[in-house]
């Protein structure tokens, strides 16, 4: 079973744009925190950067209603990583997902939660 929970902020809005049959696709990139104490008693804190992406009427509820530093959950499956190369040249990989349901948790909008019909999933 191949199934991620996130937790995290936008680092950006929501990108929405249609594949060439019509069908609407957002993406972002969601900002997840891990939080520690290390030896020496120190909270350390460090960042990963998955991108998601939301397909048909998910991609749609997201594209309307979440912003640069909304709170989300995200369930979703995880995608094989795709190489690039950063802005100093060295070689990366990206970790991406594609949620299945993203769960608001700022409070807003009035629907909490924004799930897909397992029909509507592209794989």
């Amino acid at each position: 079973m191949n199934q991620v929970f996130l937790t995290g902020n936008l680092g950006d809005a929501p990108e929405m744009r249609y594949t060439p049959n019509g069908v609407p696709v957002a993406s972002f990139s969601l900002a997840v925190n891990r939080t520690w104490t290390d030896g020496n008693g120190e909270r350390q804190q460090k960042t990963i950067w998955v991108r998601i992406s939301c397909w048909r009427k998910l991609a749609e509820v997201v594209s309307e209603y979440l912003a640069k530093g909304s709170k989300v959950l995200v369930t979703g499956e995880l995608e094989p990583a795709r190489a690039y190369t950063d802005r100093d040249g060295n070689p990366a990989a990206s970790l991406e997902v594609t949620a299945t349901v993203v769960e608001f948790l700022d409070g807003k909008p009035q629907e909490p939660r924004a799930e897909p019909d397992p029909s509507d999933i592209p794989f």
